[in-house]
C-alpha cells in the first residue's frame, strides 16, 4: 500500500513537472497558494521522499512463490 501511495505522489509530481515544462504553470503552487506556501512545500517534500523510496522498487525481487516465468514453461511442440 505504501508503494502505491508513493507512486501516486510521483505521478502528481511528474504531471506537475510536465505542466511546468509545457505551459510554465506550477499546478501545486496554483492549488495551494504559491511555491512558498507551507502546504506546497509539504507536497514538494512528499514527492521528493516518494522518489527516494521508489528507488528501492528497482532493486526488489517481486517474484512470489509459485510464480513461473517464461524460462520454466515447456516449449510448444514444433517450436525451438
Amino acid at each position: 500500500m505504501f508503494d502505491k501511495i508513493c507512486l501516486i505522489l510521483l505521478i502528481i509530481g511528474g504531471l506537475n513537472w510536465g505542466s511546468i515544462g509545457l505551459f510554465q504553470f506550477d499546478l501545486v503552487a496554483w492549488a495551494f497558494g504559491g511555491q512558498d506556501a507551507l502546504f506546497s512545500r509539504i507536497v514538494y517534500t512528499l514527492v521528493a521522499l516518494s522518489a527516494v523510496w521508489c528507488i528501492s522498487l528497482l532493486f526488489r525481487d517481486n517474484t512470489e512463490a509459485g510464480d513461473s516465468n517464461d524460462m520454466d514453461m515447456p516449449m510448444a511442440s514444433g517450436s525451438h
